[in-house]
């Protein structure tokens, strides 16, 4: 159940991100709410994710799938600039958090 609450941590810290873009400096109402309300789930399911997974481990998926996705639905939806550099050092960093979750 633990890596549920993580998985469901991570779908609301990209949702609350993406909202956050979406909300131009909280001067968008709804994306705005929507924002508050995705970041207290995701901290809500990550604490109960953290019950069970060490820390450190928790925090570096949450953190590596969060940039991945994050960066996905910016380059996907927004447009934002993707090139070779980019997508080197986003696999990288989760080349690292499976290197943590094995040491």
């Amino acid at each position: 159940m633990h890596w549920l609450y993580l998985i469901l941590a991570i779908i609301f810290e990209t949702l609350g991100t993406t909202l956050l873009k979406m909300s131009n400096g909280f001067s968008v109402l709804v994306p705005s709410i929507g924002t508050i309300a995705g970041y207290i789930f995701c901290f809500v399911f990550l604490s109960f994710a953290l019950k069970s997974i060490d820390m450190s481990v928790a925090y570096a998926i949450w953190c590596a799938f969060g940039i991945m996705l994050v960066s996905a639905i910016g380059i996907i939806f927004f447009h934002e600039s993707v090139s070779v550099l980019k997508i080197a050092s986003i696999l990288l960093i989760i080349l690292g958090t499976v290197g943590l979750r094995l040491a």
